[in-house]
């Protein structure tokens, strides 16, 4: 007894939906008109359902035929990222790649990562941007980005996790001499809060109730700086008590320049994500870099393992 092929006519069916003419994806796939419409409608036949809908001027995808064309670009994305993971091992890691990180996040943590893979691989040529503007990766040529915050569904690009970006109330431990440590989030009305925003327009700061949802509470600062640099600047400087992110006050924490404030209270965390398109041609080659980087940020972030001389790992 045969087995039908359950990808026969797949790949006439996707360069359809690429091309949008049974015309154009004939000459891509050196076959004829007549040839590329028998393969659509034994697929057709096949799956029960109309994929097309045909008009003398015009040829789209029906709702099924759209379903079904977003379900076999997952699964090609599968079928490719298993062959990278087959190939990569016996590859030289060698071109161009694209590269655009956030700025404080990326050059703290992301760009030494890079930069440690790029002495390994000398073939490779990394060409990195460093924007909190979020990029098109498409529109301004990037192979590769780090995002933080939630991600948009997308049926055309691939995400990987880095971890998760964890919010940390801190002071300097000369601030809280003078002024001593809030009790619960209310007290932080009646300190001088550092905050995020311009021209009196300050972001609130989230924590979660016990449920895991997230409370805003709007703090109004006697500094508003809109650069974390900026305000961890001011918080170590002593001006206040300021919310931010884990990965830039790791080594302050672990030297005991700063103190955590409210330790007990749950912030809103955000995720780090690597995020690629799903393109053939560069894949193996991200999938690769992508996986490097995976083994220094999970499951154990860098930063977590911050020491300074010698003091030992923050907590």
């Amino acid at each position: 007894m045969n087995t039908p092929d359950p990808f026969r006519g797949i790949a006439v069916f996707m360069q359809v939906v690429q091309a949008g003419s049974f015309t154009l994806a004939a000459e891509r796939l050196d076959m004829s008109k007549s040839g590329v419409a028998k393969s659509i409608a034994r697929l057709e036949a096949t799956l029960g359902v109309r994929l097309f809908q045909r008009t003398t001027r015009r040829l789209s995808l029906t709702e099924q035929g759209r379903q079904f064309g977003d379900g076999c670009l997952r699964a090609l994305a599968e079928l490719e990222g298993a062959q990278a993971l087959v190939t990569a091992q016996r590859q030289e890691l060698a071109g161009r790649l694209r590269v655009d990180l956030p700025v404080v996040f990326g050059r703290r943590w992301v760009l030494p990562a890079l930069l440690e893979i790029a002495a390994k691989h000398p073939a490779l040529e990394l060409d990195v941007s460093l924007t909190d503007r979020r990029v098109d990766l498409v529109e301004d040529g990037i192979d590769l980005v780090i995002r933080i915050g939630p991600l948009q569904d997308s049926a055309t690009l691939v995400a990987k996790s880095l971890g998760v970006q964890q919010a940390v109330l801190v002071a300097h431990p000369d601030y809280l001499a003078r002024h001593g440590q809030p009790q619960t989030p209310d007290d932080l009305h009646r300190h001088a809060c550092i905050t995020f925003g311009s021209g009196g327009q300050a972001r609130p700061w989230h924590f979660l109730d016990r449920h895991g949802r997230s409370q805003p509470l709007a703090v109004r600062g006697r500094l508003g700086l809109n650069h974390s640099e900026a305000i961890l600047d001011a918080a170590l400087a002593g001006h206040g008590i300021a919310l931010l992110s884990d990965w830039l006050l790791a080594e302050h924490l672990a030297a005991a320049r700063l103190t955590r404030v409210l330790p007990e209270a749950r912030t809103q965390g955000f995720p780090i994500h690597a995020v690629w398109q799903k393109n053939l041609h560069v894949l193996a080659k991200v999938r690769r870099v992508v996986d490097e980087l995976a083994e220094r940020f999970v499951p154990r972030p860098p930063w977590q393992v911050v020491s300074i001389d010698g003091a030992g790992a923050m907590p």
